[in-house]
């Protein structure tokens, strides 16, 4: 059994960490550290939502219990590097959210001093397992689209009243596409930035579209806007024998009223991946993909794995280093667009 502590009480904790991790046997979420600013929902029945969890304000209470051999922090970014040091000095291996810190210089000290110490210090790119992520790496997997050509990952809405001045589109969202391209084909040969924004140029980062370049064959491009009315698909790929689309799997609901669970059903068919393509005695396919199934506790199957035999983990310490680097340029180039 490996016993975790979180350290954070907010919507990440609650929708995209504790319901994934409640059928997890070999997992035990023992504490939750309610730090004084996660703590303004005091007097709700939020502590009754997790009766097996010990929520405590103490963060030594953690730290001095030689059960908990993994902390994960779900704070503001500015914290990140913090808690995370402080976890690594107490000897305890630590799961990081996005971004990882908030300057690179940051994150090398944090992956030095797990190094050093013989832990595991990671950041926690769950949506490496969203269902549709899933099901574009089964069809890529299968060769059958031959040498890819082309790959477009969108992460759109349509919410024009809520831009604001403040670079957060990146951080945010963008995180997202570009790691996952990343665990795709690793760092790009040539990247291209088109950052900026619409409504407050300058100052903040509500259109993105930033090209990888592989070789001279490959292109992929990741986008994101909050002036998208009529939605793409979350994934089209091109390659020399086929294509291939998919639209979004979406979030799961959340629940204002008590625990969020999450289903592990197949999406309906209609939300399936399309594919074309030419098979190998020269005939055209036309199907559709069965989506694979959102499960972000996937990535704490295998970082117990890491944990405990020692093999590599699952988002790599120059993974996560070239993706913050990415979001670094990204900002420049929309801090520029006056």
């Amino acid at each position: 059994m490996l016993s975790i502590a979180f350290i954070g009480y907010g919507n990440a904790v609650t929708n995209y960490h504790l319901p994934y991790l409640e059928k997890r046997e070999n997992i035990n979420v023992k504490y939750i550290y309610r730090r004084a600013e996660d703590r303004i929902r005091e007097g709700t029945d939020h502590e009754n939502w997790y009766p097996d969890i010990i929520f405590t304000t103490d963060l030594n209470e953690i730290l001095n219990d030689k059960e908990i051999e993994l902390i994960v922090v779900c704070t503001h970014a500015d914290t990140h590097a913090e808690y995370a040091r402080t976890a690594l000095q107490n000897n305890k291996n630590v799961l990081v959210e996005k971004p990882f810190a908030s300057a690179l210089d940051e994150a090398k000290e944090i992956f030095e001093l797990a190094k050093s110490k013989g832990l595991i210090a990671m950041a926690n790119q769950n949506r490496r397992f969203d269902g549709d992520f899933l099901t574009l790496k089964k069809v890529l997997d299968s060769g059958v689209l031959g040498n890819i050509v082309e790959i477009q990952s969108h992460y759109d809405y349509f919410r024009p009243e809520k831009i604001q001045k403040g670079f957060k589109t990146l951080h945010l969202l963008a995180v997202h596409t570009i790691d996952q391209i990343i665990s795709l084909y690793g760092r790009p040969d040539k990247i291209c930035y088109d950052v900026r924004s619409i409504y407050y140029p300058g100052e903040s980062d509500d259109f993105t579209d930033i090209d990888f370049y592989y070789g001279t064959q490959m292109k992929a491009t990741i986008k994101c806007s909050s002036s998208v009315k009529i939605e793409h698909p979350k994934f089209t790929v091109h390659g020399d024998k086929g294509s291939f689309i998919k639209y979004s799997s979406g979030h799961q609901q959340k629940n204002p009223d008590g625990a969020t669970k999450v289903s592990f059903i197949q999406e309906p068919e209609h939300n399936w991946g399309e594919i074309s393509y030419i098979d190998e005695n020269g005939k055209e396919v036309n199907k559709r993909i069965p989506s694979e199934v959102t499960d972000y506790g996937i990535l704490y199957e295998k970082l117990y794995e890491s944990i405990r035999t020692g093999t590599e983990k699952p988002v790599k310490d120059d993974e996560v280093l070239t993706v913050m680097e990415i979001l670094s340029n990204g900002i420049k180039e929309a801090s520029k667009n006056h």
